[in-house]
């Protein structure tokens, strides 16, 4: 890159967010990146793997920028700041992007694997709500195949929470409230505080990352079974993405079809490393009976379509069609 490009991109990473660097024939796109997690954990590994293949791949071509996760731009606030083009790219979860598409947390609900999705019309339908409401394009999802978890400081012989309070994202809000908890959201840089000083009993988590920020040590139960999947993806600002070119909508494209496919795989190892792990550090396991645990799942998944559906009765309905393989 010329000394004059670099310059420009410096001027842009304070003022915008596209930047395209001309050299001869030759022009070279640099995109603005924010992640949702902290850098260097669970949920921004796969997204960061994404980053360096692009940038590999894309030299002369794509370039990504990568900001930062929740110390440059708050979780919550990364939604509406891609929706806008503060920002190009986005690694993210639909819990966090409800103010701007209620739908998103709908992915929560997946109960077919994303290739399936692709195949029936589900990524499709989803895609056409992330463009209207949201002026993006849904370029990848980097976590599936895991499981959500309540992780308590009391232990429970029920799933009755009354007189619990319980941290939570919108992913869990409408399950723990049916539940009778009493419930408190913030986002995941609080909940080691919030633990430590008493002001919430336990929260919802998948059944990995929890060591990534130290929330192990205020940890002493972990409820079984599991319920909903994880989902982090790869968003993009569909302003940006109708500027690029083909070959640089292919670069993005190619990094992003390869780290879908490695995180469906690498998930599978991830739960069963951090499961084991948690019991090593002393993590204890409140497991229902077949019962109690099948009528456990069955409250999760009616709780969800029925917060979804509220919050979207044109399209909650016809995701649920798409996402779910019982009703």
């Amino acid at each position: 890159m010329s000394r004059k490009c670099a310059l420009g991109l410096v001027a842009t990473t304070l003022v915008g967010s596209l930047f395209v660097c001309s050299s001869g024939w030759a022009q070279e796109v640099t995109l603005r990146a924010v992640s949702a997690f902290a850098e260097k954990t669970t949920y921004s590994r796969g997204f960061e793997k994404f980053i360096e293949q692009v940038n590999a791949d894309g030299k002369g071509v794509i370039q990504i920028n990568y900001i930062g996760g929740p110390k440059a731009m708050p979780p919550f606030e990364v939604g509406n700041a891609l929706k806008t083009g503060v920002i190009d790219i986005a690694n993210t979860t639909g819990a966090f992007t409800t103010n701007v598409m209620p739908e998103s947390d709908a992915w929560k609900l997946t109960e077919r694997p994303m290739s399936e999705l692709r195949k029936n019309g589900g990524y499709d339908y989803m895609a056409m709500i992330y463009a209207q409401k949201m002026n993006a394009i849904f370029l990848a999802r980097l976590v599936d195949n895991n499981p959500f978890h309540l992780y308590l400081n009391k232990p429970i012989s029920t799933s009755d929470l009354t007189g619990l309070k319980i941290r939570i994202t919108p992913v869990y809000r409408d399950f723990f409230q049916a539940l009778g908890a009493t419930v408190v959201q913030t986002p995941p840089g609080e909940v080691y505080t919030s633990l430590e000083r008493g002001v919430v009993d336990g929260y919802g988590w998948p059944i990995t990352g929890i060591f990534d920020l130290g929330w192990h040590e205020k940890t002493k139960y972990r409820v079984d079974p599991g319920f909903y999947t994880a989902e982090v993806s790869v968003l993009v600002n569909k302003t940006a993405w109708d500027k690029l070119n083909d070959k640089q909508r292919a670069v993005l494209r190619n990094a992003a079809d390869r780290a879908e496919a490695e995180a469906a795989a690498e998930f599978v190892a991830e739960n069963a490393k951090d499961t084991k792990r948690q019991a090593d550090a002393g993590i204890q396991t409140i497991a229902f009976d077949a019962a109690a645990a099948a009528a456990y799942r069955a409250k999760a998944y009616q709780a969800g379509w029925e917060g979804i559906i509220k919050q979207s009765p044109e399209h909650g309905p016809k995701i649920r069609d798409f996402f779910a393989t019982t009703k």
